[in-house]
């Protein structure tokens, strides 16, 4: 492929992924970024047993979307299949992240849907956060869980396991990643202290008609 193409779907990696360590979202271990190679069945992801903290432009791997090598080094992140599942799924996608962030993961081991509690929700993901059905990590079940619970949303949490998004870009794609884990956080908060009140139904439209122009991957 183009070197100039392959160079900065590697940046874009690496950015994410520095991005999401930074904001406390992973640990070193867990978690993992890809982004599409466009009008190809191939993404660059992190590796596996990924370090945050020592990852560089050549640990990022070229794969195709069965997990096939296309480059040297380092092995793919062995989630490469959740991966491959939304970008099947969502021509729009050009970047997925996943995170074990604390809040969300707390709200899927529960299995707690987030319900639109900030119009914001509405205008990145697309609306509440729902939670897939429980699949093993590392399977072909799990992607297929995950595409099904996300509906036409950009984010939703695994069940048991972590956050699960995706965006038109990088940059978006963390943004969601962010996102989630804050109305994780505010949600978990709420239910602390009584029945969390949702933004009405009927004040959905305008925000929808943004999320769909500007953010929408489905």
């Amino acid at each position: 492929m183009d070197t100039g193409l392959e160079s900065r779907a590697r940046d874009d990696v690496l950015k994410g992924a520095k991005a999401i360590f930074s904001r406390g979202l992973v640990e070193s271990g867990e978690g993992n970024v890809s982004a599409r190679v466009p009008g190809k069945d191939e993404m660059f992801i992190t590796p596996a047993f990924n370090d945050y903290c020592t990852l560089s432009k050549d640990d990022v791997v070229h794969i195709d979307f069965l997990g096939n090598k296309l480059s040297c080094g380092r092995n793919p992140s062995s989630e490469y299949r959740l991966h491959a599942a939304v970008y099947r799924a969502r021509p729009g996608a050009m970047c997925v992240i996943h995170t074990h962030s604390t809040y969300a993961t707390v709200l899927s081991v529960t299995r707690s849907v987030i319900p639109v509690i900030l119009e914001e929700m509405i205008i990145f993901l697309g609306g509440r956060v729902n939670v897939s059905k429980y699949s093993q990590a590392n399977t072909d079940e799990l992607g297929v869980n995950a595409v099904k619970a996300m509906g036409r949303s950009n984010g939703i949490l695994m069940a048991n396991h972590g956050v699960l998004v995706c965006g038109r870009s990088m940059e978006h794609a963390v943004k969601m990643a962010e996102l989630v884990e804050k109305m994780a956080n505010v949600y978990a908060g709420a239910l602390k202290i009584g029945k969390p009140k949702t933004i009405p139904e009927k004040s959905f439209p305008k925000f929808i008609e943004h999320f769909e122009s500007e953010f929408a991957t489905h």
